[in-house]
């Protein structure tokens, strides 16, 4: 399916402010009058929405960092065909909270050493990356925190701790050198406003 549109992704460890800003950022630009989807994952069509349930609520130990990787392919595989190609095909901007790039540091650095595993299947099964990608970057024990205290009973990866909240810090720091062309690293520490303002900044140089 042809790309007319624009597809930006936002990334980061739990409690960065990715999902505020995706929201705050989506908000900005359909008050510009621009065609805007909004949408996330695990989730964003109805089958993923389904698979999401399996994977971000139970045990941390329910699944093993192989079967994640199954699942997220599973579940974005849907979300891309139902929703987000042809959202990209009719000219829409999709702004996605998460993308490929989560299951290349959760699964591919943080749980286990398996990118290799990660990039074969979605070279398989996805093979679309984002136009631009906004990394959100803050201390571990602070997102750690933030995730913590949001109670949404879909915090089965904070609860793996702080050491995991530190791997995915490490690994979305690595992921910026690994993709420089289309990843730019976010403070997230600033407040709402202020964070706001510097994702502006970095996507209005970018957008059609």
């Amino acid at each position: 399916m042809k790309r007319n549109g624009f597809f930006l992704t936002f990334e980061g460890a739990d409690g960065s402010g990715k999902s505020t800003q995706a929201r705050r950022l989506a908000e900005t630009l359909k008050s510009r009058g621009l065609d805007v989807v909004l949408t996330r994952e695990p989730g964003g069509s109805a089958g993923a929405e389904e698979i999401r349930k399996l994977l971000v609520e139970g045990d941390p130990a329910r699944w093993s960092a192989e079967t994640e990787i199954l699942l997220f392919t599973a579940a974005r595989r849907d979300h891309l065909e139902r929703t987000i190609l042809p959202a990209l095909a009719r000219g829409a901007i999709v702004i996605s909270d998460r993308f490929a790039d989560s299951t290349r540091v959760y699964q591919g650095a943080a749980r286990a050493d398996l990118r290799q595993t990660v990039d074969k299947l979605h070279s398989l099964m996805i093979s679309h990356e984002p136009d631009l990608t906004l990394v959100f970057d803050i201390d571990a024990n602070t997102g750690l925190a933030r995730g913590l205290a949001r109670q949404s009973g879909e915090d089965r990866f904070e609860e793996l701790g702080a050491g995991f909240q530190q791997k995915l810090r490490l690994g979305y720091q690595a992921l910026l050198q690994d993709f420089p062309d289309r990843c730019v690293s976010i403070d997230g520490s600033g407040s709402i406003d202020q964070v706001a303002d510097t994702v502006l900044n970095a996507v209005n140089g970018h957008l059609p």
